[in-house]
């Protein structure tokens, strides 16, 4: 017998998932049945929590360009799938939910477990549907799909229990309401006015200092981003989505920007005449010219959003690839080279100041820079990296060099803590042939990653054997990020009530598991640790106890977050260190003596 939920099963197949994660409940049991008569394809994926399974579809989506998938039961299961689909929302991620529902026949009656749904989705959802009936299965699923790769974001699709188990009813009676949907869909090729293209060149070709700033949208125009720059003798700027578009090893390519950035994408955007943003909403106007500076050029493919971070005189709609190649026959190519000089000298300093800081170990403790500096240059080609919400985002962002070919990403809308662990999974899911290193902090360690251990361990046939499988654990029991923003932000000292977190052997427990565990807590090891995780056989916890008073400077600070981080500084109590000394220095230094605009 063919159910309605073996329908749907076999429609989300016609659709190219291969691979659903989730977690059971009773309200998709007709589901768990229909995944076992499948008989691995479309294959469930056990996480530990419905929260990771969105995680795990979100990171399908980013590394795979595919639609992810992911199943949770009814009431709380459906509940806990929102933050990892906030997630692919704010990053403009495809991902079809599918969640269970109760019984049509108590819905209405404060029945158990029994929650609105559609309003629960709505928020999130650029479509979200209830299957009421045995021939909606079809079209409903297949405008999910449409949906979330048209507005790549997430579609919502949820089956109440009787339903899944009623025979399915794949091409309904032809009778008035009976919708007949196809499986299939192409991307769009946009390009924007022809005459707004002209302005656009016309601006670019008058600027003297252009400055390029990319993100994730311009991850299919690699070669085109590099034609401009050339073009224009610009510098290019990476968003955190962006990062893994140009290789950083590209003389011009300064980096990240923002609290998290380099000093070489700060200097660019401070001096700039012209601001070219391609395929980015990097909302933080503080890190971008000052209005009137620069004049501007966007390339994005929403409208909703092209020209909302920086006043443009040019709003190219469009793909970001398409739209460079129409906009380069119409560039002249730039004979005075002094401005790309300087973004290149500024660039070679970058690199040399992120040396020196990541050779420095205070008191014998391990410099929380030196973990990502020592991965860079042992990163195997092809690496897919991922990263969590905390202070190592920082040292992930600035010290690890990513290489042509290599992927990267993290939460970077939404900013929660808890998905490098289960984008990891995920990835190496996808690819079980390339290697995948997470960068985690302690606190999100704990928060989930933890837990998602288990599901390495449930799959460890399929995870060990191939390439490396390294979860880094960056282990200073502090969280540490929130603690230098309330020095900064607040003017307030650490609060141990709510950032000291317990010290916990990550490594002991990946060997409890059955896993790799490494510990490295001197110094002169960083390297060789990292040589023995990524020779390991199996997936590998690698702990690092590292220094939690190395701050996160940011490329430039503002007068008054400047004069808080000081006065928290000398007030906290906690703080002898010597490290801690020498930030409280500084930043004592830039509260008296930061000029008006509040850079240092």
């Amino acid at each position: 017998m063919n159910l309605v939920a073996d329908y749907v099963l076999q429609r989300l197949k016609a659709w190219g998932t291969h691979r659903v994660y989730g977690y059971p409940g009773d309200g998709i049991n007709g589901l768990l049945g229909a995944f076992d008569r499948a008989k691995g394809d479309p294959e469930f994926i056990q996480a530990r929590h419905e929260e990771m399974a969105a995680f795990m579809a979100c990171g399908h989506a980013k590394f795979t360009g595919e639609a992810g998938c992911c199943v949770a039961t009814s009431g709380p299961g459906a509940i806990h799938l929102l933050n990892g689909l906030y997630d692919a929302k704010l990053d403009h991620q495809p991902v079809v939910a599918v969640v269970g529902q109760q019984k049509r026949l108590c819905l209405g009656s404060h029945y158990q477990q029994e929650i609105a749904l559609e309003n629960l989705f709505a928020d999130v959802s650029e479509f979200c549907q209830m299957v009421t009936h045995p021939a909606q299965a079809r079209h409903v699923i297949d405008r999910a799909y449409k949906t979330a790769l048209t507005r790549s974001g997430v579609a919502t699709v949820i089956v109440p229990e009787d339903v899944q188990e009623e025979r399915a009813e794949p091409s309904p009676p032809k009778t008035h309401g009976s919708v007949y949907s196809s499986v299939g869909w192409s991307r769009p090729r946009m390009l924007p006015d022809e005459q707004e293209l002209r302005r656009a060149a016309g601006v670019l070709n008058e600027g003297e200092k252009v400055a390029m700033l990319i993100g994730q949208g311009a991850a299919e125009a690699e070669a085109e981003v590099k034609e401009v720059a050339e073009l224009l003798g610009a510098g290019v700027a990476k968003a955190l989505l962006g990062r893994e578009v140009l290789p950083d090893a590209l003389p011009y390519v300064t980096g990240p920007i923002g609290l998290l950035g380099s000093k070489a994408s700060d200097e660019m955007m401070r001096h700039c005449d012209t601001l070219l943003m391609v395929g980015t909403s990097f909302p933080y106007a503080e890190w971008l010219p000052d209005e009137g500076q620069a004049r501007g050029v966007e390339i994005d493919i929403d409208g909703r959003m092209i020209g909302m971070r920086y006043p443009m005189d040019a709003h190219l709609v469009g793909d970001a690839r398409e739209t460079l190649r129409a906009l380069v026959p119409l560039l002249r190519r730039k004979e005075d080279r002094g401005w790309r000089e300087r973004i290149e000298k500024d660039v070679r300093e970058w690199h040399r100041v992120c040396e020196r800081r990541a050779e420095q170990h205070f008191g014998g403790t391990i410099n929380p820079q030196a973990v990502a500096s020592e991965l860079s240059s042992r990163l195997p080609d092809g690496a897919i990296v991922t990263a969590d919400s905390g202070s190592g985002t920082n040292w992930w962002a600035r010290h690890l060099q990513l290489r042509e070919g290599m992927r990267a990403s993290l939460s970077g809308t939404l900013a929660t803590m808890g998905p490098a662990v289960p984008y990891a999974i995920a990835a190496r899911f996808a690819y079980p042939d390339r290697p995948v290193v997470a960068f985690i902090g302690d606190g999100a360690f704990q928060m989930n990653g933890m837990n998602e251990m288990i599901t390495v361990k449930r799959y460890l046939d399929r995870l060990r054997g191939g390439p490396p499988l390294v979860f880094c654990v960056l282990n200073n029991q502090d969280l540490n990020q929130v603690t230098w923003e309330q020095r900064a932000m607040g003017g307030d000292p650490k609060y141990p009530g709510s950032q000291d977190i317990p010290d916990v052997p990550y490594a002991a427990y990946a060997e409890l598991l059955g896993l790799g565990g490494i510990r490295c807590v001197e110094p002169k090891r960083v390297g060789a640790a990292w040589d023995a995780a990524l020779r390991s056989p199996v997936p590998v916890v690698l702990e690092f106890t590292v220094d939690a008073e190395i701050a996160p400077i940011p490329p430039h600070i503002m007068l008054d977050q400047g004069k808080k981080a000081a006065r928290a500084m000398v007030h906290d109590p906690g703080n002898t260190g010597i490290a801690v000394r020498g930030v409280r220095q500084k930043l004592t230094e830039f509260a008296g003596k930061l000029p008006g605009r509040g850079h240092g």
